[in-house]
């Protein structure tokens, strides 16, 4: 159902059946569609009240009906995630598509919540489909084993997927370990068995400056 045109671009063939979608990231479709615009933090009376609860501020569509839709944004480079009964955490700029028989919510993560400035909570895509995320440049997959945890800068952090713990380093960055950062910062530890996605660029954090 969802395959890449090239890096940036995402094509999902549609039988009758739905996708959601990042509001205003269709750039072109085939056969006949219809649109819904929908609401990020989950469907629902839960969802309505997570949204006015964390200002989550993610707008998504769904479109349904024959033929095949494109979504893009900004170029952002797309990686396809595969979801077996589980759950994959992602920032909600960071995500583009989903199966609509996923369901999405938002989650409260602590401090890293607050990565790209959206306050204490991530978002969440629940159950077997696929979802498509997007990155700052290509994205790079890091294998976390209980034998090797990973520390993230958390303006380069995408998604992460799997059974794994997140814990803060208060006051230290990457930056600062060199002797060139200033003010307070932190770094995201990941514990576990799973997968954490990475960008190769920084968004700005309520961290300071990583």
């Amino acid at each position: 159902m969802f395959r890449l045109q090239g890096s940036k671009t995402l094509a999902v063939d549609l039988t009758g059946d739905a996708v959601k979608a990042k509001n205003g990231s269709m750039v072109a479709y085939d056969g006949r569609m219809a649109f819904k615009k929908m609401s990020g933090g989950g469907e629902g009376l839960r969802g309505m009240v997570t949204r006015r609860l964390t200002g989550e501020q993610m707008e998504m569509m769904e479109v349904k009906g024959q033929g095949t839709c494109y979504f893009a944004d900004r170029a952002s480079e797309i990686n396809l995630v595969s979801l077996h009964g589980e759950t994959l955490y992602v920032e909600a700029s960071n995500l583009l598509a989903t199966d609509a028989g996923l369901r999405t919510g938002t989650s409260f993560t602590g401090l890293r919540g607050g990565a790209s400035g959206n306050g204490l909570f991530t978002t969440t895509v629940e159950g077997t489909g696929q979802a498509a995320i997007m990155s700052d440049g290509s994205a790079v997959v890091l294998r976390v084993t209980p034998q090797y945890p990973l520390n993230v800068d958390p303006g380069a952090y995408i998604a992460h997927q799997g059974r794994l713990q997140q814990h803060f380093q208060s006051g230290v960055n990457f930056r600062t370990l060199m002797g060139e950062g200033s003010g307070e910062s932190f770094q995201i530890r990941f514990e576990g068995d799973g997968l954490v996605y990475v960008q190769p660029s920084e968004r700005n954090t309520v961290g300071g400056d990583v």
